[in-house]
């Protein structure tokens, strides 16, 4: 399995490019700008984008969506309930980040989904909270967490479509998986399932 992380655009979100090495295929997760960066990894490996997948729908994690597709034409996809993030440019704060514009996914995924990229097989987990339809990503020993859940803490909850007790039953959902899953979150550091139910006090509650 490749992986490799970028820090992308201005807002320095970690998007991700998941490859299967044998079939030369890959999915970007969260490409929040960086364009150039990540167009060069692709093509330094030799790889073929087959998906844009998205953890949820702000502003600061889709930046480069519509180029990327653009130059892959990679199909977009996202949970089915964050259509009412996607799809409006005030619930995805674009139209506070100096341009607002939407998106519309290709395919709207569901708990539980599995997607293949060459041979690697991906399980959606559906984890609303942060927004309606977030979701984390577990691929082998990894869990992509996007903005639901951050080494020793969480993404916030008060924004358009945010719960705070709906993300404590999502990381409750989490806390049932592998201690040993790597957690790679949409900001910040790695860390793993078990130090964060160890020492994150939201996973506590």
């Amino acid at each position: 399995m490749f992986l490799q992380k970028i820090v992308a655009g201005v807002y320095g979100v970690n998007c991700y490019i998941l490859g299967d090495e044998q079939t030369k295929k890959c999915a970007v997760l969260d490409p929040g700008g960086s364009l150039d960066e990540i167009i060069d990894i692709v093509e330094n490996n030799e790889f073929k984008v087959d998906y844009i997948i998205l953890t949820h729908g702000h502003g600061d994690h889709i930046g480069a969506v519509k180029e990327l597709k653009q130059k892959t034409n990679a199909k977009i996809l996202a949970h089915e309930d964050e259509k009412f993030i996607l799809n409006s440019s005030k619930n995805n704060l674009t139209h506070m980040m100096g341009g607002a514009f939407e998106i519309e996914a290709d395919e709207y995924l569901k708990d539980g989904q599995i997607v293949k990229i060459g041979n690697l097989e991906l399980k959606i987990i559906h984890t609303p909270g942060h927004t309606p339809g977030c979701i984390c990503i577990k691929v082998d020993d990894v869990l992509f967490t996007g903005d639901t859940l951050f080494a020793g803490s969480i993404g916030r909850t008060d924004l358009p479509g945010g719960d705070y007790d709906t993300i404590l039953d999502s990381l409750d959902k989490l806390s049932n998986l592998d201690d040993n899953l790597k957690v790679l979150p949409g900001h910040g550091p790695a860390s793993k399932i078990s130090v964060e139910k160890s020492k994150n006090p939201y996973m506590q509650k």
